[in-house]
């Protein structure tokens, strides 16, 4: 999902009342409150060790006038521990009215806030409280919550209706939902949600039914049930105007009335990439799959939410090169949302695992050649996160220490490449193909529905190749799991498609300024698959040569790159035209980065133009005007980028 590359602030283990302001490489002492955090998870207050949530039911009116949710949760707890005396839960901004057990009111209390983590909210149990047991919580969200985004009729492609829709990835649940916002905890739940009878309800959820209106209003009452367990981060709604196609008994795609037969061409694929998906990881425990094309301020390519997977529109280019996004969000579905983690410090096991999934179904469409270089472009976006680490010893390691750290901050690319290069590693050491798909399967299986650690991967991997100790005993693992850096081996891919990339690199490269005329001619850009254009372009920004303006102006001459459609194609040749000082595509660089909210393009173009002093005030301009256009995780993190206040 998800790249971010600078980080707000650390706190060390051993001094949890310490605040380190990395963007500022200073020390200042701050009272964070961490000591209120979870016991099993830095991100959390939630008293997991005591009590878990098993169910949650919603029940939601939906207000685009005072854009909040109001209503109530009743969540059904159960004692882990049978001396529990309270409940603590995860709250941002939320506005608690009322708190009941079994009809009669409790006291609550909420705690200060702390960074961006939020507040404790706290229930004193009664003695009398069963094992098991309801909470009722009547609440209203804030029209300022992180998780959602609103958005007027005229920032939609109809400009009739207004738009909605969440993003609960990280820790942003707790804006809409008091909850146990950590990964630790997973949690069926059914939903009710009142909206406007002319609007679509969509939610991580299986619908139960066609809506129904609800007399003497406006409103339609939507009912959705979600049967197998999920986190928090992966609750989902949106309410807009939508239209959908069909692509298969299980596929729907949603969007705009406008996009929607474009979206539907573009993953036209999906029933195939999932059928393969399956081949891979076992069945399909979802129900249904759909998609739905956000609008452009959406901050990633995808999200992972079951049942209906969002998706960036800026994947809707016209030539379904992009639609390995759909591939890893598919993935998403066994390793990630079945398969998940304890806590955002082994994420890697979500990003590595799907990226690794996600290839091996590309290698099923279109080869193992193909898997190849998509691997080789992975290693590009990594070296240029590496690179661009401020502080690698925090950003680039595979497993995290996040005491006292909002885990955005810390979110790049390095969980997705660096795990999964680790992943073809021990692919390659163990016997290839044949030796570890079936470790693949079984390792869904084995850990299905559960939430995992870094050493319980590690010990199911010694247990499932136990006649192979020797071979995993000769892994560095301290390497690659703490190591610093670029991964401590890189695999030897077959680099038989990349190659034609190179030579066509070097060819431009080493060309004389006075015969630049000469590239003309025989082997050119436009002969690359567009794949293969973004590994040329990618090689062209990461050697140590900077290619001159004078030979980008051909490029563009030539191939009319202005206009190109493909946005990875696009994003690089943009972020190589700033890194080669071409004053003239500036205004480019700044119409690309806010007509869309991808932080996987937008972020790296603020930090280029930020670092080239003739372009940096027009970026900070820029993003001042286009600020509250973008979602609220994508403005915290460009503002950092720029040393603005996020």
């Amino acid at each position: 999902m998800i790249l971010f590359l600078l980080i707000l602030s650390y706190i060390s283990p051993r001094e949890s009342t310490t605040c380190v302001s990395v963007r500022q490489n200073t020390f200042d002492t701050c009272n964070m409150g961490i000591d209120a955090l979870s016991k099993n998870d830095p991100s959390s207050f939630a008293n997991t060790e005591d009590v878990v949530v098993r169910h949650a039911h919603v029940s939601w009116l939906v207000d685009f006038k005072k854009q909040t949710l109001a209503g109530s949760v009743t969540l059904t707890l159960e004692k882990v521990n049978d001396l529990a005396d309270k409940v603590v839960l995860d709250t941002k901004d939320l506005t608690i009215k009322k708190v009941y057990l079994s009809g009669n009111p409790l006291d609550f209390v909420k705690g200060p806030t702390v960074a961006t983590f939020g507040e404790s909210l706290t229930v004193k149990l009664p003695a009398s409280t069963a094992k098991k047991f309801d909470l009722v919580i009547e609440y209203e969200t804030s029209s300022k919550a992180y998780a959602l985004q609103w958005l007027s009729p005229e920032q939609t492609s109809g400009k009739t209706h207004p738009y909605m829709f969440s993003q609960c990835q990280s820790i942003h649940c707790r804006t809409i939902l008091p909850c146990q916002d950590t990964p630790f905890v997973k949690f069926t739940y059914t939903a009710e949600v009142d909206a406007d009878a002319d609007m679509t309800v969509l939610l991580s959820a299986v619908s139960s039914g066609d809506p129904q209106v609800i007399p003497g209003t406006s409103l339609r009452r939507h009912k959705y049930e979600q049967k197998v367990t999920i986190p928090s981060y992966l609750l989902a709604i949106v309410v807009a105007k939508l239209a959908h196609r069909t692509i298969s008994p299980r596929i729907n795609v949603w969007c705009e009335e406008e996009n929607v037969d474009a979206a539907t061409w573009e993953f036209s694929q999906a029933e195939e990439q999932l059928s393969f998906a399956e081949e891979i990881c076992g069945t399909y425990e979802w129900g249904r799959y759909d998609l739905l094309i956000l609008p452009p301020s959406f901050g990633y390519g995808g999200m992972e939410n079951p049942c209906v997977t969002f998706v960036t529109p800026t994947c809707v280019v016209g030539d379904r090169t992009q639609a390995d996004v759909i591939a890893h969000e598919i993935s998403h579905s066994w390793t990630g949302n079945s398969v998940g983690i304890k806590t955002f410090e082994h994420f890697w096991l979500n990003e590595g695992w799907t990226m690794f999934v996600q290839r091996k179904i590309e290698a099923k469409l279109f080869g193992e050649k193909h898997r190849h270089l998509s691997a080789i472009l992975g290693l590009n976006e990594l070296r240029n996160t590496v690179k661009d680490s401020k502080h690698p010893e925090i950003e680039t390691t595979l497993v995290k220490d996040l005491i006292g750290i909002d885990p955005e901050d810390v979110f790049n690319t390095v969980p997705y490449e660096k795990g999964h290069t680790l992943l073809f590693y021990l692919e390659t050491l163990l016997g290839g193909n044949d030796a570890f798909d079936p470790f693949v399967k079984a390792y869904c299986q084995h850990f299905k529905g559960q939430p995992i650690d870094t050493d319980m991967f590690k010990s199911f991997l010694y247990e499932f190749f136990a006649s192979k100790k020797a071979v995993l005993d000769s892994v560095d693992w301290q390497a690659w799991f703490f190591g610093i850096g670029m991964p401590p081996v890189i695999p030897e891919y077959d680099t038989t498609l990349s190659e034609e990339c190179t030579k066509l690199a070097d060819r431009w490269l080493n060309c004389p300024e006075e015969e630049v005329d000469s590239l003309s001619s025989g082997p050119s850009f436009k002969d690359l698959s567009p794949l293969q254009q973004r590994e040329f372009l990618d090689q062209l920004g990461l050697r140590e040569q900077v290619i001159s303006v004078n030979k980008l102006r051909k490029l563009d001459e030539w191939y009319n790159l202005k206009s190109v459609r493909n946005t990875e194609v696009k994003f690089r040749w943009l972020r190589l035209c700033i890194r080669a000082k071409w004053e003239d595509k500036i205004g480019e660089a700044i119409d690309f980065a806010t007509i869309q909210g991808r932080m996987k393009f937008v972020r790296p173009l603020y930090r280029s133009m930020y670092a080239w002093p003739a372009a940096r005030d027009r970026a900070v301009e820029a993003f001042k005007k286009h600020r509250d256009e973008y979602m609220y995780i994508t403005a915290r993190q460009v503002a950092l980028d720029l040393h603005l206040d996020p």
